[in-house]
């Protein structure tokens, strides 16, 4: 539940010494490359990073269900997945497409993991803003930097409409 509160570089570094401890162990075992050459580093870190946003938001709708809901299930003789499936999961739709809305804005702007360990030859808005922006290529950065605005905004508010449903 920590990972949201540490930055995303000092989760890189954490990420990448054992992996550099592993390559100076056994050479040619490939996890340098695995890890920052291919996308699966990438989501290992997006991972570490934002599970604690996902978690509080499902966690927040697990907390709305009443346990008589599980009870009056099980009675009626589900499993622990009809349970799941026929009680949990359309309770929970809402909390969970919000967390993946929360996750996914900030993957999107998520700059220090995105610029180490990302694939060669494979950029985000985030990073093609900053390169132009570190260039002092400033207008030229300006329309990746609206567009990670204005993609960012679409979830925003999609969840400001569903949470204004719901109080409604």
């Amino acid at each position: 539940g920590m990972g949201y509160a540490v930055p995303g570089a000092v989760i890189v570094v954490g990420l990448l010494l054992p992996v550099g401890w592993l390559q100076a162990r056994w050479p040619e075992s490939g996890a340098g490359y695995l890890m920052t050459a291919t996308v699966f580093g990438l989501v290992w870190a997006y991972l570490v990073r934002f599970c604690a946003v996902a978690l509080q938001s499902v966690q927040s709708g697990y907390a709305r269900i009443p346990v008589s809901f599980d009870d009056s299930a099980r009675m009626l003789g589900s499993g622990e997945w009809g349970l799941l499936k026929r009680v949990h999961w359309p309770l929970l739709r809402r909390s969970t497409a919000g967390a993946l809305l929360l996750v996914f804005v900030d993957v999107m702007k998520e700059l220090p993991a995105t610029l180490v360990l990302r694939p060669f030859n494979s950029d985000t808005l985030a990073v093609v803003a900053y390169q132009l922006a570190r260039d002092e290529r400033l207008g030229e950065a300006a329309l990746p930097s609206l567009a990670l605005v204005l993609v960012g905004l679409i979830p925003v508010i999609m969840l400001s409409r569903t949470l204004r449903s719901n109080a409604a």
